[in-house]
């Protein structure tokens, strides 16, 4: 908000804090005495007024003091957002130690997250297209079966037999094992290149069509029902939450059993540019009411591979979830880079 000067983004930023801190309403005295405000209680008083008629703090009625509104966490979030800088200076989440397994790094970065911040930590892999061939193998069982094994960058390992009308020429098998050693290694799964190798017209038609047979082991590797998405902090997010704030998280777990619909809300909430706070209504088309979400991408410079993302109630410790979120997304971009080949 354009309206709102330096003083009065300071003041709702105490509110914030305070009130995430403590649970409770804060009031003008807590701000000078607990928050450190160095200016009068009338004068904070006055301030708070103006941030109540403005719609960024509420009064409860039992109470004298104040606790932000969905447009306070909002307008609260995004300045931190702007504040803080996109490359983490201190990292907080560390998938060092598991670089080497992809999934393992994706699992470990959510049990991390959601202990480090006690909300819902959610992290999407990347879908199996993006990965690319590390290892074909083809190999003759029976004078008309073939095995064709394909491992990919990810650890991913796909087995397919196939049953010939015929019998295979075994010199045909080993072509077939050295053309894709030497044409497929490091391409990815669903790359035009790929296909283009399997299908080259420059080749004989016995080669290219025992190639167009073995293709289907590459089908097969990226055949899935979507991005695998791992979960974590269910227990930790319910055993925070307080009164109201406990409903809406119920609400959230009851959203996470329709797989489909959460993959929906990483996706259709992220910015490659930035991270994304949304706040309330704004969280999965204004189905979750209560519930903040803190998101990032990661992936390769030409394209995001995947998503890491926190929810959990709006009085949330914002400051924590968008540094916990940058850092995830910035480690994994880097652990990825090592595993997927930007074509």
């Amino acid at each position: 908000m354009e309206q709102l000067s330096s003083r009065r983004r300071e003041i709702l930023r105490r509110v914030v804090e305070e009130h995430v801190a403590t649970g409770q309403p804060v009031g003008s005295k807590s701000l000078v005495e607990r928050a450190g405000m160095d200016v009068s209680s009338s004068t904070v008083r006055s301030e708070l007024a103006e941030l109540e008629s403005l719609g960024l703090l509420t009064h409860p009625h039992t109470s004298a003091g104040c606790v932000p509104t969905e447009n306070g966490y909002r307008v609260y979030a995004e300045d931190l957002v702007d504040s803080i800088h996109e490359r983490p200076e201190t990292p907080t989440v560390d998938v060092a130690a598991v670089r080497n397994e992809l999934e393992e790094a994706l699992r470990s970065t959510t049990e991390t997250l959601s202990q480090a911040t006690r909300l819902l930590a959610l992290v999407s892999a990347p879908a199996l297209e993006s990965a690319s061939v590390r290892h074909v193998d083809v190999l003759q069982l029976q004078p008309r079966a073939v095995i064709v094994v394909v491992i990919t960058s990810t650890g991913g390992v796909t087995k397919r037999v196939l049953e010939l009308e015929q019998p295979v020429d075994p010199g045909l098998v080993d072509w077939a094992r050295t053309y894709l050693e030497e044409q497929v290694i490091g391409l990815r799964l669903g790359s035009t290149t790929l296909r283009r190798r399997l299908e080259d017209p420059a080749l004989p038609h016995r080669e290219r069509s025992f190639l167009s047979r073995l293709r289907t082991a590459f089908v097969d590797a990226v055949a899935s029902d979507g991005p695998q998405l791992y979960v974590g902090g269910a227990a930790g997010l319910l055993s925070e939450a307080r009164g109201a704030e406990l409903e809406a998280c119920q609400h959230l777990l009851d959203v996470l059993e329709r797989r489909a619909a959460v993959l929906e809300l990483l996706s259709d909430a992220l910015d490659p540019r930035r991270t994304v706070v949304r706040v309330g209504p704004e969280v999965d088309g204004g189905q979750l009411h209560d519930v903040s979400y803190v998101g990032a991408t990661y992936g390769i410079a030409s394209r995001s591979l995947g998503s890491v993302a926190l929810l959990g109630p709006l009085r949330m410790d914002y400051d924590k979830a968008i540094r916990a979120v940058r850092t995830a997304a910035f480690e994994l971009s880097r652990l990825v880079e090592d595993v997927y080949e930007d074509e």
